[in-house]
């Protein structure tokens, strides 16, 4: 038979395909992956709840909204052998009767609709680049650590976390928004031009002895960024991006974690609070800024905290948020905090790199999350920010890879922001690549169920990751679920401890 003659432009178009086949193979191959258990979200979880929710709410608060006996009314273990102050965990969804009717499938829809908004507010904000001025301390709170309690916001729409702190003399318990991304300390009060819904009762300033207005002239109505004055009382309002604000009397006020009472917090008194609030009573910000609580708590207490954020399906899972020496986790790995010139209030970190499987994945380059002179882009660390938003460069070549080493799972159809979905339904356990994001000086592995989540009771799972167009990256609290998250402020670090929820 003759033989017959092959271009060499076949044999070489050959050769790039196989190779390249080769190469993804060994690739996919060598990749690490560890093992997601499933647990889809449930049809009927809040409504199953009811019952318990309202014996909760019947051991929390007494008539007048005072906290009771935490000894006789919740158990737990303290978190520290220093007998730190602590209080159980108890998630949202038992202690928020307004949900009840709404299925967890809706809520969590809703809480990325306000993700989104949040995300895109936030980075509105770093690119106005607002100088907020320095910081300052103010507040006194003995000479012991102190703790609260930290819970998902998830049964009332929220990617928020709650924590629950007394506000006034004598104490009235209300829950606050645990939120590193702002400064300012404020709570709804009475009388109300216009309030929303909130769990507890609306707080009524007359009825605490330790309630003083500020006046115009006061050096703290100074250090507030939009002020006003009406009949000698320093008035505060706070807008954030997305149309919500809070406006009324500034004053200062004694918060009292578990029985540790700290005293002179500047504190935002609203009297009219409109937008996208939901559940909580107010809002406490841990932020870097002057006005934040960990500044106005003072150097013994302030400059160290830290935080756990359980997971959102689980409901009696203990957890802390803690100020003071105990709050340090020796398990943490620390990357050192950066400061932008132009806004004090987020707390940035060097971001140099992600791996998939336990390989680097190349294009994603630590010039992609640098902070500028101007103070543009950069990377922060946000409680208040659900799914982890990457500028988009870096969130393609992460999604891409991830989709390597995922191409065994069935594809499912996007979910709201997620575009990397996958259709898990009948399985118990799935294989998926490993994730690490490497930080300056800490690599910090995640568990699967922090990029894989359930978005249904069906079974699909969405990679819960985002890409933006914005320069500014956003690590969200999905990511941090399960992690002791250290604010060192004194050492300018922060850490991750994982399992540090326990």
């Amino acid at each position: 038979m003759e033989g017959k003659t092959i271009p060499l432009s076949f044999l070489f178009t050959f050769s790039i395909i196989f190779l390249s086949l080769f190469a993804l193979s060994v690739t996919s191959s060598s990749l690490q992956y560890q093992k997601l258990v499933l647990h889809s979200l449930p049809e009927t979880q809040l409504q199953s709840l009811n019952w318990d929710a309202q014996d909760l709410n019947a051991q929390l608060l007494s008539g007048d909204g005072s906290e009771p006996d935490p000894d006789t009314t919740l158990s737990g273990s303290d978190p520290d052998p220093n007998n730190v102050l602590s209080v159980q965990l108890h998630h949202v969804d038992l202690a928020s009767p307004a949900s009840f009717n709404a299925t967890p499938h809706a809520l969590f829809k809703l809480r990325l609709k306000r993700d989104a908004v949040r995300a895109k507010a936030i980075s509105i904000l770093a690119a106005a680049n607002a100088t907020v001025g320095r910081r300052t301390g103010r507040g006194h709170a003995g000479g012991r650590d102190f703790s609260s309690s930290v819970i998902s916001g998830l049964a009332q729409g929220s990617g928020e976390y709650f924590t629950r702190i007394g506000i006034g003399t004598p104490s009235k318990y209300a829950y606050m928004v645990l939120d590193t991304g702002s400064d300012v300390v404020w709570i709804q009060c009475s009388p109300c031009k216009k309030c929303y819904t909130q769990t507890d009762p609306v707080f009524d300033p007359t009825k605490s002895s330790s309630f003083v207005g500020v006046s115009c002239g006061s050096p703290l109505c100074r250090q507030l960024d939009t002020v006003g004055c009406s009949r000698k009382k320093c008035l505060y309002q706070v807008s954030y991006g997305d149309g919500s604000f809070t406006v009324g009397d500034f004053s200062t006020e004694t918060l009292t974690f578990r029985g540790t009472r700290v005293n002179n917090i500047a504190l935002g008194c609203g009297h009219d609070n409109e937008g996208l609030f939901v559940g909580a009573a107010g809002l406490l910000g841990l932020g870097r800024g002057r006005l934040s609580f960990p500044t106005q708590a003072g150097r013994r207490f302030g400059r160290k905290f830290s935080y756990c954020l359980v997971d959102r399906s689980a409901s009696a899972r203990p957890s802390y948020l803690v100020f003071g020496e105990s709050a340090v986790s020796r398990t943490a790995v620390f990357t050192p905090l950066v400061t932008n010139p132009k806004l004090d209030t987020f707390y940035y970190v060097e971001l140099a790199g992600i791996s998939v499987g336990g390989t680097r994945v190349p294009s994603i380059r630590p010039s992609l999350f640098k902070l500028n002179a101007a103070g543009d882009g950069g990377v922060i660390v946000d409680s208040g920010t659900s799914v982890t938003r990457l500028t988009r460069p870096a969130y393609i070549a992460l999604r891409d890879a991830f989709r390597v080493g995922a191409r065994d799972l069935k594809r499912a159809p996007d979910f709201s922001l997620f575009d990397t979905c996958f259709d898990l339904s009948g399985k118990t356990e799935v294989k998926v690549p490993t994730v690490a994001l490497h930080f300056r000086g800490a690599d910090v592995s995640l568990p699967a169920s922090n990029y894989l989540i359930p978005v249904d009771s069906d079974g699909t799972f969405c990679f819960a990751f985002a890409g933006t167009m914005s320069g500014l990256s956003i690590i969200g609290n999905i990511q941090q679920q399960g992690f002791r998250v250290v604010f060192d402020l004194a050492g300018s670090r922060l850490g991750f401890a994982p399992r540090g929820c326990a």
